[in-house]
C-alpha cells in the first residue's frame, strides 16, 4: 500500500516563520510574549465529539527545550484513552491530546544544542501534539528523514520509538528469529513488520481482514494471520516447524495471554505494549518456566527524560537509515484537518484502517467550543 506523500516543504526563511508566530522570530534562550494558538482541547471524558478546537496559551521553551510550529500530529489509539479519561497526560506534559508531530522549530531555550530556528523536526511527545505549536524537549527530536515530506514524517516518532525499543531494547531480536506481530496493519504493526524484516527477521502477524492482510504480506511478513477464523498459535507454531516465536509484540494483553505463552519459543520474550483485550488474564507459570520465557509490560509515554531521549537517539542512529534507504516507510491510511480530530478518533475506533491516521495542523478549518 502506498503512502500519500505530501509535497516536501522548503525550509522556513524568518518572514515564513513570523507569518506563523504572530510577527515573532524569538532569539535563542529568550522568552516570547504570550499568545494564542489553536490545540484541541477536552473538557470532559467523553465520546469523539467531546474534542474541541480552542485557543490556548501560547508554549514558551523551558531550558532544554524548543518549541515547533507543527505541520501535522500523528493520532494513536493512546490518544482515544485520554479522551476517555483513563490515561491523562503526565505530570508536566501539555493537557491537550497528541504523542508525536512534525513541523520546524520557531523558538529555541536555554542549554540547547544541535538545533537551530527553522530545523525541519519530528518530535515524541508526552502530549500536546493536537496543536498549532508545541515545546518538545531537544532529546526527543528528530530530523525528517530523507526523501519524507514533513508532514509525513509525523507518522514516525510514536510507532518508530515504541517497535524499536521493544523488540530491540527488550525483546533483543536477532536476524533468524521469529517475530510475531498482533495488529499488523495498525501504525505500529506496519512499523513492527517492516523493521523486524529489515533486521534480518521472520515476520508473522495477526489482522482481521483480507486488505490487512495483504498489506502486511506487502511490508514482509511471511506469515499472515486472520485472528477472526485461524488459531495464530497453531499457526506460527506449523509455521517454525514447532518451535514457535522468538518475540511476540502484543496490543491485547489479557485475551491473548494464554495462546501468546502458547506461542512462544524456548526462551521467548512476550511484550505487551497495549490493553485492547483486558488487564486481568490467566498465566500457566509451569509453561513460562519450562520454556524460559518471559513476559514484559511496557509503556513508552510515562518513561523519564533521560530514558525517552536514549531511545529517540537509538532510533536515529538505527532506524532513520533505514527509513532514508527505503526499508521502512509511512503508511499513512487518512490525513484530516485539525478540527475533524472527532472524525479522526472515529476512524481510528472503527479499526477500518490501515496505518497512520494524521492530522493536518496548518488546515484548522473551523474552530469551536
Amino acid at each position: 500500500m502506498k503512502s500519500p506523500t505530501g509535497p516536501r516543504r522548503p525550509p522556513l526563511d524568518s518572514q515564513s516563520l513570523g507569518q506563523r508566530c504572530a510577527g515573532r522570530v524569538p532569539d535563542q534562550g529568550k522568552s516570547l510574549p504570550e499568545v494564542t494558538v489553536r490545540a484541541v482541547v477536552i473538557d470532559e471524558p467523553g465520546g469523539p465529539d467531546v474534542l474541541k478546537v480552542r485557543e490556548v496559551p501560547d508554549p514558551v521553551p523551558s531550558a532544554g527545550e524548543v518549541v515547533v510550529t507543527t505541520v501535522a500530529a500523528g493520532v494513536n489509539r493512546a490518544d482515544l484513552a485520554q479522551r476517555l479519561g483513563v490515561y491523562p497526560s503526565p505530570p508536566g506534559a501539555p493537557p491537550y491530546p497528541g504523542l508525536e508531530c512534525s513541523g520546524r522549530i520557531t523558538a529555541i531555550g536555554t542549554g540547547v544544542t544541535g538545533w537551530q530556528l527553522g530545523d525541519e523536526v519530528c518530535a515524541l511527545l508526552a502530549g500536546g501534539g493536537y496543536a498549532e505549536q508545541v515545546a518538545v524537549p531537544a532529546g526527543q527530536l528528530l530530523p525528517i528523514p530523507a526523501g519524507l515530506s514533513v508532514r509525513d514524517a509525523a507518522s514516525l516518532p510514536e510507532a518508530s520509538c515504541t517497535v524499536h525499543s521493544n523488540i530491540v531494547g527488550y525483546g533483543g531480536l536477532v536476524p533468524g528469529e521469529t517475530l510475531l506481530v498482533h495488529g499488523g496493519a495498525s501504525g505500529v504493526g506496519t512499523m513492527a513488520i517492516q523493521m523486524g524484516r529489515a533486521l534480518g527477521a521472520r515476520v508473522a502477524c495477526t489482522a482481521g481482514s483480507a486488505d490487512k492482510l495483504a498489506t502486511c504480506r506487502d511490508l514482509g511478513a511471511e506469515l499472515t494471520i486472520n485472528y477472526r477464523d485461524e488459531d495464530f498459535t497453531e499457526a506460527v507454531l506449523e509455521f517454525t516447524g514447532g518451535r514457535g516465536a522468538d518475540v511476540i509484540l502484543d496490543i491485547m494483553a489479557a485475551a491473548y495471554l494464554s495462546r501468546n505463552v502458547a506461542a512462544l519459543a524456548t526462551e521467548g520474550r512476550l511484550i505487551v505494549i497495549g490493553m485492547q483485550g483486558g488487564t486481568r488474564g490467566e498465566l500457566d507459570l509451569g509453561q513460562l518456566m519450562s520454556k524460559r520465557a518471559s513476559v514484559r509490560g511496557s509503556m513508552l509515554r510515562s518513561r523519564p527524560l533521560d530514558e525517552k531521549a536514549a531511545i529517540v537517539t537509538a532510533v536515529r542512529d538505527q532506524v532513520w537509515p533505514l527509513v532514508g534507504a527505503g526499508q521502512i516507510r509511512p503508511v499513512i491510511a487518512a490525513v484530516l484537518p485539525l478540527a475533524q480530530a472527532a472524525e479522526a478518533h472515529r476512524l481510528m475506533e472503527s479499526s477500518a484502517h490501515i496505518g497512520k491516521i494524521l492530522l493536518d495542523t496548518t488546515a484548522v478549518t473551523a474552530a469551536s467550543g
